[in-house]
């Protein structure tokens, strides 16, 4: 157990935890520095906050012993090579073909094409910017206001944080240090796909509703391929989402088959390196049918300065994770998460009153912080509180992506994902940001409900 000195009414380690959030939003908003920095600074804040030295090293250099951080390095490349080869547009073209000719077809081309995008990336803004330069002028051409053809985009690509490689997986890592051995890390990649699925019958029901508010057209018949060709261009690009959950499903829903066939110790290799393998698997695939729109050619001085110029978008997102493991195992060495788990059941909330000031708390913190930091700051606490009011840790563990990374992207005045998206539909601020508290809501919602249990996921 930790400390038990107070700060007034709250413990030593709560008042630390609000002293570290403050130091974040000073230096991202106040002084506008790149998230990484502000982590970087917020790490050596910890260390000092605490007066645990002796862990500076250690916990610094400690995910780079970690698979994880290396799976998220690996998702970050193959999203950039994804986006230079264009593959994801042949994806794009058969959704357009499919369901464009829906009213309000281009905002469910936004939906499943964003959506898909975001499985395979674990980027809001950058799904934004890669998807929306199309779905959201196609959206406003078929009738969409541009403050919704904004907040269609923004919410379809927010789901990056809940699937793709990230913050999830730093949540995961939290998971295993409170509960070691219990879970795999393929069974909890699907649980994270079913709270996607939530997700998306979410966005898609609200997404029926605008388009008869708002009488939405189909996409002009001239301006969608046909089915049969699109299909003739893209179907290899089809194989992507097979080649990345294959896998998984595999050492998730045949771990006795494995353990019979290798033993114990050879079914653990294979959980601890099926998702590096998927994503080696999935880059090469890439480059074979993206070959011929790579920039310099399908050669070794063509792919060698894809890799090479991928370190610019690569390296930040990856030192932002990387700070936010070591911090979050600071605060697991000084045994934060318990003390803040006693302090909390003080209050006698039950699971209604615990569920519902986690999804209002988070959803307040994702104004003016990332879904990275507040995993890293309040990763244990959130997860340890649950399971002390009888709410499965595990399902609390893949909810938090959707609480974290999924809001920060939407809820003003941080909201990237929504800016972004405001820059190419040429939105106004407050004609969009009350259409994205609407989707927000709902959002609380479901997120509401999946913590409650009332919605099932897999576990």
């Amino acid at each position: 157990m930790g400390s038990a000195q107070m700060i007034g009414p709250v413990p030593l380690e709560v008042f630390w935890l609000l002293e570290l959030l403050i130091v974040i939003a000073v230096v991202f908003i106040a002084f506008k520095r790149p998230i990484y920095e502000a982590m970087a600074i917020a790490f050596a804040f910890t260390i000092v906050m605490t007066g645990r030295y002796d862990l500076f090293w250690i916990k610094l250099l400690a995910p780079t012993t970690s698979g994880l951080f290396y799976i998220i390095v690996g998702f970050l490349v193959f999203a950039y090579i994804l986006g230079q080869t264009r593959v994801v547009d042949k994806l794009i073209n058969v959704i357009l073909a499919a369901v464009g000719g829906l009213p309000g077809g281009a905002g469910y081309v936004s939906l499943l094409g964003s959506s898909a995008m975001a499985t395979m990336t674990g980027t809001g803004p950058g799904n934004v910017a890669a998807t929306g330069v199309f779905t959201i002028p196609a959206m406003i051409k078929s009738g969409f206001p541009r403050p919704l053809a904004a907040t269609v985009e923004m919410s379809s690509s927010m789901m990056g944080n809940q699937v793709g490689p990230g913050l999830n997986l730093v949540c995961f890592a939290i998971l295993s240090a409170l509960y070691p051995d219990q879970y795999s890390l393929s069974t909890f990649w699907l649980g994270l796909y079913g709270v996607f699925g939530w997700l998306i019958i979410h966005r898609w029901l609200t997404l029926i509703g605008f388009c008869k508010y708002y009488k939405v057209k189909p996409i002009p018949k001239e301006e969608r391929p046909k089915l049969l060709d699109s299909l003739r261009e893209g179907w290899k690009a089809l194989l992507i989402p097979v080649l990345i959950l294959g896998p998984i499903m595999i050492d998730s829903l045949l771990k006795n088959t494995l353990i019979s066939r290798f033993g114990e110790a050879g079914a653990k290799a294979f959980s601890g390196s099926v998702l590096l393998f998927t994503v080696g698997l999935c880059t090469v695939y890439v480059l074979i049918i993206g070959r011929n729109l790579i920039p310099g050619g399908f050669n070794v001085s063509g792919i060698y300065t894809m890799f090479r110029d991928s370190l610019k978008s690569v390296v930040p997102v990856s030192a932002t994770i990387y700070l936010a493991y070591a911090i979050a195992l600071i605060f697991q060495e000084i045994k934060m998460d318990e003390v803040i788990q006693s302090w909390f059941l003080t209050f006698g909330l039950g699971k209604l009153g615990w569920a519902i000031m986690v999804v209002v708390f988070t959803a307040f913190l994702g104004m003016i912080l990332p879904g990275s930091s507040q995993v890293a700051i309040l990763g244990g606490a959130i997860i340890s509180t649950g399971a002390a009011v009888g709410i499965n840790p595990f399902l609390v563990a893949v909810v938090l992506p959707a609480l974290t990374g999924v809001m920060e992207g939407m809820t003003p005045p941080l909201a990237l994902a929504m800016y972004t998206a405001m820059g190419i539909a040429k939105s106004k601020f407050w004609e969009t940001a009350k259409l994205a508290y609407l989707w927000i809501f709902g959002h609380f919602i479901v997120t509401l409900l999946l913590l409650l249990g009332i919605l099932p996921v897999l576990r």
